[in-house]
């Protein structure tokens, strides 16, 4: 197709033309990919601009260079073309590329990931953690960040129980609670518990009567679900049991994480074995109208390996945060409940140390297989660090096999993202889910929604990213963060398992100083 030059562009700008003809014949022409009528279009807004140029001063358009070119001054003269009529993305380009534009938009529109699809067969127990997961963590085996992925959706699921109905019944024993689990496959079979062996004192209801669910000793922590779905016992490999444990919520519960003593564990042959004073109670002790942590896993997985005799179990314990610490309490506790108890694994997010060397030991004796999920930033996983003298009996230590991961490779969070996000669970499953290996830290087809990260940690995203999720046509009631108000629960999930609230500043200080008193008091109290 040839264009009429001479009878369309005026004679002062065929100069133009004719210099650039041999580039338009040798180069093939990105409107190829555009329809004729854009083609028109295109040509027409040329035609219109070069007519007028040709209005202005001659010495205002062209110049004769030395080597004959043409150089155009005039700044306008692309804006002039309004290629943005015929590609609207390119506006876009400036800030971000249309690949990264459309891989966040997918992100953010897409819901979360459910359990892999791939046949797990034969290799069930490597991904259970039978070789303690070698070769599978770097780079990060696809099956099993998968699996981490799912696990951890659980313990999302244990949160979301708490705080839907987080009161406990004062006179009688609490009724049993709908779950809403994220694979379907399993059904939830029991209701765990965990209660508090110190309480708060008749001076703080007095002071504060209104503080409800987060003064009670015990509360909902978590639940007990197992496979039933023939399909996915088939493809897992196995009929797999799932023990979920939420993170800290109560007073009480935050009043046990600071009893940092080393005490022995109950039963115990080697009085060097010791774990968390504040741990140990919270699995151990009886509530007024539900059994202990301890005693409702151990009755309930017996149930299960009874009514499940001859087929192939296994169980998984999966926890954030203080969910986490107990998960290794409750896998030593059912590691000896039953004469051939199924192959236990650990999966735990965020997890401070619970016990010192010899717990170590013991759990390895069990065969009690841990991956610990840990981000780099994560104070929480460094605690506690007490050392009294030089016997390892009073040092802390870590269990288990580590899966490590950095919020600073994250592409999508702040470098300096405070510690709430630090120890945020959704946080934790984003950076597994971007994560590939220590070489190559985040995955560019990462495929776990954004709209839950920026809707809990909106201040620790990249402001890029947060002002695309606003521009973008989406559910704008799905990006808002509720406040909850200050007469109803005052204290809020405060930094609940990576859950952030409004707190008033009198009410921080108060709750402050109510868990230090209780905290010295039960350091008195103990033996």
């Amino acid at each position: 197709m040839q264009i009429g030059v001479n009878s369309t562009v005026p004679a002062q700008n065929l100069l133009v033309f004719q210099s650039k003809r041999a580039s338009f014949k040798c180069r093939k022409s990105p409107l190829n990919s555009l329809s004729t009528e854009s083609t028109r279009k295109h040509l027409s807004n040329l035609e219109k601009l070069l007519q007028k140029t040709n209005q202005t001063d001659s010495d205002q358009v062209t110049k004769p260079l030395t080597n004959g070119s043409i150089s155009i001054k005039r700044k306008g003269l692309l804006e002039g073309l309004k290629l943005w009529d015929i590609k609207p993305e390119m506006k876009a380009a400036e800030e971000m590329s249309p690949s990264h534009l459309n891989r966040l938009q997918r992100l953010l529109s897409k819901t979360m990931e459910y359990s892999p699809r791939n046949n797990l067969g034969s290799r069930w127990r490597e991904y259970h953690g039978c070789n303690d997961w070698s070769g599978l963590l770097d780079p990060l085996d696809e099956n099993l960040r998968r699996e981490v992925v799912r696990y951890g959706e659980f313990v999302q699921a244990a949160y979301h129980g708490f705080h839907s109905n987080p009161a406990m019944p004062v006179d009688e024993a609490p009724l049993p609670r709908h779950v809403a689990l994220p694979d379907r496959s399993y059904k939830v079979t029991k209701s765990l518990y965990a209660t508090s062996s110190v309480g708060l004192p008749k001076w703080v209801d007095d002071m504060a009567p209104n503080l409800g669910w987060m003064t009670q000793r015990s509360s909902w922590i978590g639940f007990v679900a197992v496979c039933d779905d023939r399909r996915e016992i088939q493809r897992m490999g196995r009929r797999d049991i799932v023990i979920a444990l939420r993170g800290t919520a109560t007073c009480l519960e935050w009043t046990e994480n600071f009893r940092a003593q080393l005490v022995r564990i109950p039963g115990s042959d080697d009085s060097n074995e010791r774990v968390e004073c504040g741990f140990l109670s919270l699995h151990e002790t009886r509530g007024a109208h539900v059994p202990s942590l301890a005693e409702s896993v151990v009755q309930e997985v017996q149930r299960l390996i009874e009514m499940y005799k001859g087929e192939t179990l296994s169980i998984t314990i999966t926890g954030h945060s203080l969910g986490a610490a107990l998960s290794l309490l409750v896998a030593d506790e059912i590691s000896s409940c039953a004469p051939q108890v199924p192959p236990i694994a650990v999966f735990s997010f965020g997890g401070p140390r619970v016990g010192n060397k010899n717990f170590v030991q013991r759990l390895n004796q069990k065969n009690v297989k841990v991956l610990r999920i840990v981000n780099n930033q994560d104070l929480i996983t460094r605690v506690p660090g007490v050392f009294i003298g030089d016997n390892n009996s009073w040092a802390y230590t870590h269990v288990g096999t580590e899966l490590r991961v950095d919020t600073k490779m994250s592409p999508y969070l702040k470098p300096d993202a405070d510690i709430a996000c630090c120890h945020d669970l959704e946080a934790y499953l984003h950076l597994v889910d971007g994560f590939s290996s220590s070489n190559c830290p985040f995955r560019s087809n990462a495929k776990r929604s954004l709209v839950k990260l920026v809707n809990e940690q909106r201040s620790n995203v990249k402001q890029l990213y947060t002002h695309k999720a606003l521009s973008l046509n989406l559910d704008r009631d799905r990006l808002n963060v509720p406040i909850p108000s200050s007469d109803d629960s005052t204290l809020g999930p405060l930094l609940v398992g990576g859950l952030a609230g409004a707190i008033t500043a009198p009410a921080l200080v108060f709750w402050g100083f109510t868990v230090a008193w209780l905290t010295l008091e039960a350091a008195i109290q103990l033996d």
